[in-house]
């Protein structure tokens, strides 16, 4: 199955996915996005392509819940794919070494992410960051 192609015969791109544990309950979220933003029926649509597929090869073990949604305005990034589709958009990130960045993400090069803040053009190593985030100035 690839979920990345099923995604975009919705009409939309595969961010990211994940299984976590609920109150009990195992949830298999599929997070994504499109040009001009997700709707509930691009979530329905996705949902309703999936459930069958998943009903014959399900994605993890076991009982689980399936839940469709958009990766959202704020959004983690945990990958060089996520950092290369959130060019132009304003991060916040920490590095291993606990150091708080934030700007505006200007390009990803490699395993480099370059970031524009108020001073300068910072440089980045993927694997010196920790946590990274999207964010909105309100």
């Amino acid at each position: 199955m690839n979920l990345k192609a099923l995604c975009e015969e919705a009409g939309v791109k595969l961010y990211d996915s994940e299984l976590v544990s609920e109150n009990g309950k195992k949830i298999y979220r599929i997070y994504i996005m499109k040009e001009g933003g997700v709707n509930l029926d691009d979530c329905a649509r996705l949902s309703e392509i999936l459930s069958p597929i998943f009903d014959v090869d399900p994605p993890v073990n076991g009982e689980y819940f399936l839940e469709v949604s958009s990766a959202g305005l704020e959004r983690k990034l945990s990958t060089l794919e996520h950092f290369e589709k959130s060019v132009g958009e304003m991060l916040k990130i920490t590095t291993s070494e606990k150091e708080k960045i934030q700007g505006k993400l200007v390009k990803v090069e490699g395993e480099n992410i370059f970031l524009q803040d108020e001073k300068a053009e910072i440089c980045i190593n993927f694997h010196q960051i920790k946590k990274a985030k999207t964010f909105i100035e309100w």
